[in-house]
């Protein structure tokens, strides 16, 4: 029986097909975005997303989320 994704990651394949970019890109967006800005917190970063790039709430969140797991809670 195949594995079942949970958590931020089960947005990932919608996150791509809604907006033709794979996640790598957002999360390359982000972490320059957050370079940029070190100072910004989980939902300000939310906010960006959605504002200059036009992303639902819940696939930016997710974003945000598995990215900043990623990076160490970053």
């Amino acid at each position: 029986m195949p594995e079942i994704t949970k958590g931020p990651a089960s947005y990932f394949p919608a996150i791509e097909a809604k907006y033709g970019h794979p996640v790598t890109h957002w999360q390359r967006l982000l972490r320059e975005h957050r370079a940029r800005h070190p100072d910004l917190k989980h939902m300000q970063q939310v906010a960006w997303l959605k504002s200059e790039h036009g992303m639902g709430h819940g696939h930016a969140n997710a974003l945000v989320a598995a990215t900043r797991t990623e990076d160490g809670g970053a």
